[in-house]
């Protein structure tokens, strides 16, 4: 669908991230040179690498912790997604039920617990990101996902979820939009926050603790080094080399390409973009409400996000999760125009009542996902390096909890974290090429039938289910 003004209200979006696009960008750090010893290497300053320094800091302040990050911190997917912080650990309570039947009540009461610390941590640490704690609203857009939309509620509130089903009246009497037929607003399992200030506040509380960091520094391999491990960087412009040494090393590289072998069958990294318009004027807030400032999703298999920022601005994303043969990653795969064009007419067809408003920024990112959808886990090196990955679009929050996973992993003794199933065990891997990219297309085109057929799955579909496989947009 391709309304008539969607060009023009697209025509001067800048191609970067909104949330990396603000004078508030702290200036880079210097690069690593030469040789350096620490207590616990960093490699990545992603949530995951920033949080795991954080927490290490925090539990030990005598710790020598080092963070090297290739580009800058939070320059990748920590300041490209939607700023949905979810409790959810296992991507939604039904994937965590399917595939932790024994263990959800734990893990729905951990993720609790995560994102109440995360939110005691934003405090502690003065970090003005926006948090907002204002849950998050599931639409029906067709009839037929309003019977999934009362199981899902049933099945969260069975877990003492603070769930509400909206009808068609009291879902629009939250955000008017006259595609809405029905909704369930969880109220307490998910904030809004602005993700790139997240990260960025992250990185100024690791470093007031005494956390080095290093920008603009990249990690070019590992290989032990007597009772530790020695990795090889270049950092700067012009590649400089240096090395560090560390007895522990958190691996926090997540989407990019790994630094063990054996992540490479278990990650796939693929495309998803957004947009952001320009900031709203007093009476299309009106027009739209959203007074209580969820954020919202649609139940498709190919699914919107969006929410409302502090500025009054919308962001729209979604929809389209591309992959590229090979696992291919490039800077200009982060521009899509097509996608850009159908999130646009999505974007019109959803708020009619906002015809006029134009886009400010459009962008794309990497996630990184898996099998299982939901991250997983795993030590190398005899125990001395510890790794997450798959976190598949909700990391924002799990990252917190995956950070202090790989931190106990790198422990002398178990923790009640690490005898979890979801850290002791692995997805299913991905085939090799070429029959990676053939499943992630079909089973692409076949979620998109799906969504045009009242959500009834094919043979494709009902089969990923029986092996625990899928692809998740």
């Amino acid at each position: 669908m391709k309304l008539p003004h969607t060009g023009r209200a697209l025509a001067d979006a800048a191609p970067v991230p909104y949330w990396l696009d603000r004078p508030e960008r702290p200036d880079p750090l210097p690069p690593l040179t030469g040789t350096h010893d620490a207590d616990l290497l960093v490699v990545g300053g992603g949530y995951s690498g920033l949080w795991a320094a954080l927490l290490a800091k925090e539990a030990d302040p005598d710790r020598d912790v080092l963070l090297v990050e290739a580009g800058t911190c939070g320059w990748a997917a920590s300041g490209r997604n939607g700023g949905f912080c979810a409790a959810s650990l296992t991507h939604g309570l039904a994937n965590g039920v399917d595939r932790f039947p024994g263990e959800i009540a734990d893990l729905e009461r951990l993720g609790r617990e995560n994102l109440d610390a995360f939110a005691g941590t934003v405090a502690k640490h003065g970090i003005d990101c926006d948090f907002e704690r204002t849950g998050e609203l599931a639409v029906a857009v067709e009839p037929y996902q309003l019977a999934g939309l009362t199981e899902d509620a049933e099945l969260a509130r069975r877990y003492g979820h603070d769930v509400r089903l909206l009808d068609r009246d009291e879902v629009r009497a939250e955000v008017d939009s006259p595609t809405y037929l029905g909704g369930m607003w969880d109220r307490d399992r998910v904030a809004m926050l602005d993700p790139a200030k997240l990260a960025w506040g992250l990185r100024r509380a690791g470093r007031d603790l005494g956390v080095r960091i290093h920008e603009h520094t990249r990690v070019t391999g590992l290989a032990r080094d007597g009772g530790a491990l020695r990795a090889a960087t270049a950092g700067g412009p012009d590649g400089a080399p240096g090395a560090v040494r560390a007895r522990q090393v958190v691996l926090a590289t997540n989407a990019f390409p790994p630094l063990l072998r054996r992540l490479r069958a278990w990650l796939v990294p693929v495309y998803d973009y957004a947009l952001m318009t320009e900031p709203l004027t007093p009476s299309q807030r009106e027009a739209v409400g959203w007074a209580n400032r969820q954020g919202l999703a649609d139940v498709g298999n190919q699914f919107h996000y969006y929410r409302i920022t502090v500025d009054g601005r919308i962001l729209f994303g979604g929809y389209d999760a591309v992959y590229h043969y090979g696992n291919r990653m490039a800077p200009e795969l982060a521009q899509r125009q097509a996608t850009f064009t159908a999130l646009a007419a999505h974007f019109f067809a959803t708020f009619p009542q906002l015809a006029g408003l134009r886009f400010s920024h459009r962008w794309g990112g990497v996630i990184d996902t898996c099998t299982r959808f939901c991250a997983f886990f795993g030590t190398a090196y005899e125990g001395r390096l510890a790794y997450a990955g798959g976190f598949t679009g909700l990391g924002v929050g799990a990252t917190r909890f995956g950070a202090q996973v790989m931190l106990d992993l790198l422990g002398a003794e178990e923790t009640p974290l690490t005898r979890l199933d979801l850290v002791r065990s692995k997805p299913l891997p991905f085939p090799p090429e070429p029959f990676r990219a053939a499943g992630i297309n079909l089973t692409r085109w076949s979620l998109a039938r799906a969504d045009a057929r009242e959500g009834r799955r094919n043979l494709w579909l009902r089969t990923l289910d029986r092996l625990g496989l899928g692809f998740d947009s």
